[in-house]
């Protein structure tokens, strides 16, 4: 009939109380990186760029290769250069210095409306800052269409959600803005010891206490994310891309084929990961050096290449070479985390729909200009004779 069946749930083994919940006195030992520092400046001149600072800085190639080698000290490009854009307001980076355990989430270009979390515990209220990162389009819709509450200090409100306005979007693209409070949650929040990502078109409906209780302090993990439905392959994923009109479809050939010129192999249980794909919409982590060094490379993946997070992400664990360590949860907790709301508005961009590169050659206006400038830079490899693996399509296109 076309219809969506509803999402296959299973009961998540949580605690039975959020007040019995053991907090962990002292953070996970840092066993690979002890020290990470962040490029502040966009080096425009050794790049013979004109073109005003980017929020991913020029990265070069062989800058993103070095990126992968793990030494204890780094220093590595993560977003945020020198008036690159997504700027916070004092007031809330001042509110942020105090938030040690964050839920945050994220909407941007109008699409959603605040939801309020549900089954949240008073300890939980008191501990943590439920900070929901928006744009100035989003802000401006948010309080047109909902009560927002101000503080005595200028803190704005939506019920639980503390407003976070992020000025000057850094992107073209409204989907490659998301992915900044999303992937960089670390930089956004740098005070900080743990944290809850959601989209923002979910609702919770689990006490974040129990989440880190089940996802991280119980395993001892550091870093968890749930397994996609279908896909566990990178190229599968990038298939279902292209007939979901995800991006640009020759683009997404492109970066599918730098990843496969680098020994990006199709999944398989030889590689001792449940998945190469995740469910990117949930992130559960603690803010380690290590975490926040895989946030940094994985963002400069979508800063570089394509916006879809969930193909770079298992790229970046193969770089990593098996230093990070991660808890991929089954993918019917993962719906029992959340009640998922349909955006109020869809987002399409003009270049979804692009099926040739000739399409950019009759149009330029189709190229974003601030991200993604990787897929028009000069690869230093020959990608032409670069075969991608034979894709077995277990979704429907949409």
């Amino acid at each position: 009939m076309g219809l969506v069946r509803p999402p296959h749930r299973c009961p998540i083994p949580v605690a039975d109380d959020p007040n019995t919940v053991v907090i962990p006195k002292r953070g996970s030992p840092e066993r690979f990186v002890q020290s990470l520092s962040y490029i502040m400046e966009d080096d425009m001149a050794s790049h013979r760029s004109e073109s005003p600072p980017l929020f991913g800085g020029h990265q070069t190639w062989k800058q993103r290769d070095k990126s992968f080698k793990v030494k204890p000290t780094m220093k590595v490009h993560c977003g945020f250069m020198k008036n690159g854009g997504a700027e916070m307001d004092p007031k809330d980076i001042e509110y942020s210095k105090k938030c040690r355990f964050v839920v945050a989430s994220g909407i941007f270009d109008g699409y959603d409306l605040p939801y309020q979390p549900s089954n949240i515990s008073q300890r939980s209220r008191k501990l943590f800052c439920f900070l929901m990162v928006v744009d100035e389009e989003s802000y401006k819709f948010i309080k047109g269409n909902v009560t927002v509450r101000k503080d005595e200090a200028g803190g704005q409100w939506v019920g639980i959600w503390r407003l976070v306005l992020l000025k000057h979007p850094p992107y073209d693209e409204p989907r490659r803005n998301g992915k900044v409070p999303k992937i960089l949650t670390h930089r956004l929040f740098p005070h900080a010891q743990y944290s809850i990502w959601i989209d923002g078109k979910m609702e919770l409906i689990v006490d974040p206490l129990l989440i880190l209780e089940r996802y991280l302090w119980r395993g001892k993990h550091t870093f968890a994310i749930a397994q996609h439905k279908h896909h566990r392959s990178v190229y599968e994923e990038a298939d279902a891309n292209k007939r979901r009109k995800r991006y640009a479809r020759p683009l997404i050939d492109l970066h599918m084929r730098i990843y496969r010129y680098e020994g990006m192999e199709p999944w398989n249980p030889k590689k001792g990961t449940l998945s190469d794909v995740p469910e990117g919409a949930v992130i559960i982590r603690e803010h380690t050096a290590m975490n926040n060094l895989f946030s940094c490379l994985w963002f400069n993946e979508v800063n570089l290449l394509t916006p879809r997070d969930q193909l770079s992400f298992g790229y970046v664990v193969y770089r990593l070479g098996g230093l990070f360590k991660f808890f991929m949860f089954p993918n019917c907790e993962y719906n029992s985390i959340f009640i998922l709301h349909p955006h109020i508005r869809e987002h399409s961009s003009p270049i979804e729909w692009v099926k040739t590169l000739e399409e950019f050659e009759k149009d330029p206006s189709l190229k974003e200009t601030r991200g993604g400038l990787g897929l028009w830079n000069p690869y230093p490899g020959n990608l032409d004779l670069v075969v991608l693996p034979p894709v077995a399509r277990t979704s429907k296109a949409g």
